[in-house]
């Protein structure tokens, strides 16, 4: 049986929120396990949720990138095993090397907390395994750092490997410097390791996963998540 560790850091604080749509709602084991308990790689797949972990002092997520728990985390990508980053975890992911670029201060020195619209740039990940090319989805950000970079010789090896999973888009689904909330390079909103089974976006998908929650009443979100466990479950 499919089994999920959402790791927590002091100052995770969308840990519950990831936890209610896996468990409760997806209906998939998952456990909340706290960072310092987090020793052995015993998961099927692994969250890094978002929050502010140690109040983004130093920059965020640099100091839970070297909490003994991302060892684990890493020996589970290197395990193939999926890794998805959220905001904050996905700036954790970064500042471990474990993803490529760097998270910076958002181009309007704002915090942002706004819907966007997305679309998908790989299907190659577990997360956007049962997804089309091109299908847009709308997400909400929340944050303050969140503007992607990277040299443009990384981002040529990024496109080449086809790790761009994300990209901030207009409602004609094109790339437009008004759908960009954060000022991220080529409005990228989310990317992967080389071997496609790590992922990291600033989207929240957790706050997209509940009708309820959801424009219109479509929770585009969940696709996120449900790729995940459908893959590991051989489905996807």
């Amino acid at each position: 049986m499919v089994k999920v560790a959402i790791v927590q850091f002091p100052g995770s604080n969308c840990d519950l929120d990831a936890l209610e749509i896996l468990q409760k709602t997806i209906k998939v084991p998952t456990d909340l396990v706290w960072h310092k308990d987090l020793k052995q790689d015993h998961y099927d797949a692994y969250v890094l949720p978002g929050g502010f972990s140690y109040g983004d002092y130093l920059r965020a997520g640099a100091i839970a990138a070297t909490s003994p728990s991302l060892e684990t985390v890493r020996e589970a990508t290197d395990n193939g095993k999926p890794v998805l980053g959220i905001c904050n975890g996905f700036q954790i992911l970064v500042e471990a090397g474990i993803l490529p670029g760097a998270v910076l201060r958002n181009a309007g020195l704002r915090f942002v907390c706004k819907w966007t619209r997305l679309r998908i740039e790989s299907i190659k990940t577990p997360f956007t395994r049962i997804a089309k090319m091109g299908q847009t989805l709308r997400i909400p950000i929340a944050h303050n750092e969140g503007r992607y970079f990277l040299d443009n010789d990384q981002l040529a090896e990024l496109e080449k490997n086809e790790q761009v999973v994300l990209r901030y888009v207009d409602e004609n689904s094109t790339p437009t410097a008004d759908s960009n909330p954060n000022g991220s390079l080529d409005n990228i909103a989310a990317i992967c390791n080389i071997d496609g089974n790590v992922m990291g976006l600033m989207p929240h998908p957790e706050r997209a996963s509940l009708p309820i929650l959801s424009p219109e009443n479509h929770p585009e979100g969940r696709i996120i998540f449900d790729s995940m466990i459908k893959t590991l479950e051989g489905e996807g």
